[in-house]
């Protein structure tokens, strides 16, 4: 049962990182940024099965992590949104003036 959790917790991984590393839209990296912390939820919560409760604990704290991330992430993404009028982060670039 281990193994296998941390096989779907790798491949869950896998796929938030090319999703980061291949798309333009913001909101989708957005999301596999999530699935990659989820992906890390799953390793400590199998290995808290082995090694204790201390896996769970931190399962917590990256739980907490990942929802102040929502929201900042989000705000960010709709005040770009409504200053641009895309999403797209090829066509954004906050540094010219």
């Amino acid at each position: 049962m281990l193994v296998e959790a941390l096989a779907l917790s790798a491949l869950l991984f896998t796929i938030g990182v090319v999703g980061v590393l291949t798309r333009r839209n913001a909101i989708i990296i957005f999301m596999c940024v999530e699935l990659m912390l989820n992906a890390v939820n799953l390793s400590f919560v199998a290995l808290s099965k082995l090694y204790g409760a201390a896996g769970q604990v931190f399962v917590v704290f990256t739980m907490a992590v990942a929802a102040a991330e929502a929201a900042v992430g989000l705000a960010i993404i709709i005040a770009i949104f409504r200053h641009q009028r895309t999403v797209n982060l090829q066509n954004i670039n906050l540094l010219k003036g």
